[in-house]
């Protein structure tokens, strides 16, 4: 926790849902993000499953399938690559 405060961290480590939901939607103010966002589970089988360490952008298409898997962030995300992968998606899709 030491180094959460040396890097101004801003939350600490969530230890409910409720503080997890609160910490996914100032991410989403602060990043002025308008696609939807969900939040894992307290046990981080999604992260797990999906390999989203550190972290990555993910598309799940209106099947229920991966429609576009982003590179590790926040290196290589690619905000305009995901962005083209959505557009692509509803032009294809319809939704």
């Amino acid at each position: 926790m030491k180094e959460n405060e040396q890097d101004a961290v801003l939350f600490t480590q969530h230890q409910s849902m409720e503080e997890r939901v609160e910490v996914g939607e100032a991410c989403m103010l602060k990043l002025a993000l308008e696609p939807p966002a969900v939040v894992d589970e307290m046990d981080d089988a999604v992260a797990r499953n999906y390999a989203a360490v550190p972290e990555r952008l993910y598309l799940i298409g209106a099947d229920g399938r991966v429609a576009y898997k982003g590179g590790m962030g926040p290196m290589f995300f690619r905000p305009d690559e995901w962005e083209a992968a959505i557009e692509s998606h509803i032009e294809s899709t319809g939704k």
